[in-house]
């Protein structure tokens, strides 16, 4: 099963979205729906999805879990949740035991004054009520920012993790000390088994109007020797990433990093490894229910 493992959808016209807010994403504004989605995922071949949060809002978690209830592609959501909340379980509990199939949780730490925010007491305390959940927890994070989820994802190896974005190197910048964090991040984060990454966010993270298939081919292959197919998932970032490139051009360049693999491990990262570590049933027609991780 071909997944998209990484998009969003949201009416700017019904919720604010800070971070739709900075310079040059005004053709974000709008509304992106899942109708919008299954046209672009029909002509890519892209059979199931996985929507992800925007909003820092328990109630857009809840409007992403109805869409995935009613809308066939959608088999996931990585919602939000306040991990610093003491009731997060309780919270958790009623997402799970809900419409939808909520799969992971994510908090955009990269929005965190304190680079060391994912590793204070009381976010460990949160992530591992996710663990316990039977989730996944991705993590949005900046190179400043690795080392920090490099001590949860240690401090919780029963936690399954997934860095988005390849952990926002940056691509097409002149050089900075946050080349070396990038490189120690990411090479301390695949040595642990419970991590893996997502091939999402590239093309904005490159220069929008100019960026070429070869400018991510070295980060690309970085990750892919670091964490292998089996540990690595695709993603489009739609609709963020139209700022650069439309869907059909993200799920193309994808293929094209990946041509130099076997067919069996392009297949695991362009929609076996989602499934496994999102634990998406391939043989729905229609959105899954949750189960919670008996272990």
């Amino acid at each position: 099963m071909r997944v998209d493992a990484h998009h969003h959808l949201w009416d700017t016209s019904l919720r604010s979205y800070p971070r739709l807010s900075g310079a040059g994403t005004e053709p974000l504004q709008g509304h992106f729906d899942v109708d919008d989605l299954t046209a672009l995922t029909d002509a890519a071949g892209i059979e199931a999805t996985v929507a992800v949060e925007a909003a820092c809002d328990l109630r857009e978690t809840r409007e992403l879990l109805e869409v995935c209830a009613t809308a066939p592609l959608v088999r996931g959501v990585v919602g939000w949740v306040d991990l610093t909340d003491p009731g997060v379980s309780e919270v958790l509990n009623e997402f799970v035991g809900g419409p939808g199939n909520l799969v992971a949780v994510r908090h955009p730490a990269e929005n965190e004054p304190d680079p060391d925010w994912l590793a204070r007491p009381e976010v460990l305390q949160g992530i591992a009520a996710v663990g316990k959940a039977g989730l996944a927890h991705d993590l949005l994070v900046t190179p400043t920012q690795l080392a920090a989820a490099e001590v949860a994802a240690r401090s919780l190896p029963e936690v399954r993790f997934v860095l988005d974005h390849l952990g926002k190197p940056a691509i097409m910048r002149s050089p900075s000390p946050e080349d070396i964090l990038w490189q120690e991040g990411v090479t301390a984060l695949a040595a642990l088994p419970n991590v893996c990454v997502k091939l999402s966010g590239m093309v904005t993270e490159a220069c929008w109007s100019s960026w070429k298939t070869k400018d991510l081919v070295p980060f690309v292959e970085e990750v892919l020797e670091l964490f292998g197919p089996k540990r690595t998932m695709f993603g489009s970032d739609w609709p963020v990433c139209t700022l650069a490139a439309d869907h059909a051009t993200v799920v193309r360049t994808a293929e094209e990093l990946l041509s130099g693999l076997s067919p069996d491990e392009r297949r695991r990262v362009m929609g076996g490894t989602a499934v496994e570590w999102y634990r998406l049933d391939p043989l729905e027609t229609s959105a899954p229910a949750n189960h919670p991780d008996p272990g």
